[in-house]
């Protein structure tokens, strides 16, 4: 939830595969299993500690190899910085996996490339992961034609790009004021188009070019009339604050978490329980939430399979951070 700049971005990376297995690299230690549930309680990154947990709700695909949807992550640290992903895929895995595994390159790339990292590096990363997306779906599209609580206050320094929130409408209705259906009510749910209820997105190749918008997409999935300029933008929205002592903590997480937790519940959370396994304990808190939204006992809601899941909670993933001061410290005389 909180992103504070890194001069540099080291390797190392990590993350869960989703078949209840941790694919693991460069050394790094296991995960554990409870259930749908994959969790890593404790490990060290650049100024301190991290928690991760992922609990999967989606069913899998009919090779039963990998999940239609869900957040994937990396996580690399190093020496000089950390980096941290979540990437919530919505119609499929592919465009989730794809930013995991290029994402990051482009970013170190582009941070040697300016000898630093900065908001410009951080843009040109994603545009450039955006155009190799596009690029990979036009050469496979001819082919398928066939404790107390000390005061702690949450900081949120991303923003959802989604229709439901008015600014987000009016920042596509002023990108395409001459499309009177850019923002769509339906049901009492705003979408795109009447399609999708996101506004900027790596993939969804279908609403960045018409040559896109047709056979062999099902036609529920179809823009009605033609477009010359993209309905979505790859572009990112990005905030750049410096990390200060008094910085305790940083959770990044998938949209599932934020339905169900306020910022400052998952803040509290946090402050108020060990580092140890925290990421777990916010998502059984979520969980419960779910639970509790649909007049069922958390113990029942375990029982649900994968896949009906979806109806009762979105995927979840987060990934805690803590920061150490004199660690932090430290590592700015380092730089500097």
């Amino acid at each position: 939830m909180v992103s504070r700049s890194l001069k540099r971005i080291a390797s190392r990376c990590w993350r869960p595969s989703f078949d209840g297995e941790n694919s693991c690299k460069a050394g790094d230690a296991n995960g554990r299993v409870d259930g749908l549930l994959w969790y890593k309680d404790s490990g060290e990154h650049y100024t301190g500690k991290f928690s991760m947990a992922v609990i999967q709700a989606n069913n899998l695909l009919e090779d039963h190899s990998q999940l239609e949807s869900g957040p994937l992550s990396s996580f690399q640290s190093g020496p000089y910085g950390t980096f941290v992903g979540i990437y919530d895929g919505h119609g499929g895995p592919e465009a989730a996996r794809f930013i995991n595994e290029h994402l990051f390159d482009y970013i170190k790339k582009f941070t040697t490339e300016n000898h630093g990292m900065s908001a410009e590096v951080i843009n040109k990363a994603f545009l450039a992961t955006e155009e190799d997306f596009l690029t990979l779906v036009k050469k496979q599209w001819l082919s398928r034609l066939e404790k107390a609580f000390k005061e702690v206050k949450a900081i949120q320094l991303s923003t959802e790009h989604n229709v439901r929130c008015e600014s987000v409408r009016k920042e596509l209705q002023s990108l395409h004021p001459d499309d009177p259906k850019i923002v769509v009510l339906r049901h009492k749910v705003w979408r795109v188009k009447g399609i999708i209820q996101i506004a900027r997105s790596i993939g969804d190749a279908y609403l960045k070019k018409d040559e896109f918008n047709k056979e062999p997409l099902l036609p529920r999935f179809r823009v009605s009339e033609p477009f010359e300029k993209p309905i979505l933008q790859a572009k990112p929205s990005i905030l750049v604050q410096k990390l200060s002592p008094k910085d305790r903590f940083l959770i990044f997480a998938s949209d599932g978490l934020w339905e169900l937790l306020s910022n400052q519940d998952a803040v509290n959370i946090v402050n108020a329980c060990p580092r140890t396994g925290i990421a777990r304990k916010l998502v059984k808190a979520a969980l419960r939430e779910a639970a509790k939204k649909r007049e069922m006992r958390y113990s029942d809601l375990k029982k649900v399979d994968r896949g009906v899941r979806r109806h009762f909670h979105d995927d979840i993933t987060v990934i805690v951070l803590f920061l150490d001061s004199h660690l932090l410290s430290r590592a700015s005389c380092r730089r500097f």
